[in-house]
């Protein structure tokens, strides 16, 4: 089970940070990944992480979010900073590649001024 939150209403160029609560399996295990959804696109990967904590990230979020993972919290987390107004979209936490039976609420992220 996934319990995302952090999530908000934020201005252009300002910052969010998410936090996903992993319960119900080894966290320390899986791959794990942020995943975006944008209405009318389907869902994407925008950062991802190994058991072993190295990061990757979608091209556009480069340099601008940070993932990182506390595998003694059973935690996720997702920095993003100068954020832009097409980061808008509902992000969820899940294992890489996703389980399908494993998808949460999410939290809504509104970029705008």
């Amino acid at each position: 089970r996934f319990v995302e939150s952090g999530g908000g209403l934020v201005r252009p160029g300002g910052s969010l940070s998410l936090s996903c609560v992993v319960s119900g399996i080894d966290f320390s295990v899986p791959h794990m990944g942020w995943y975006r959804q944008i209405p009318g696109r389907p869902r994407e990967l925008v950062a991802g992480i190994t058991a072993g904590g190295t990061p990757d990230y979608e091209r556009s979020v480069q340099g601008r979010f940070s993932i990182s993972r506390d595998n003694a919290k059973h935690t996720l987390y997702l920095q993003m900073n100068s954020l832009r107004p097409e980061d808008t979209g509902v992000y969820y936490c899940n294992t890489r590649p996703a389980v399908v039976d494993m998808w949460a609420q999410g939290t809504q992220v509104t970029v705008s001024s």
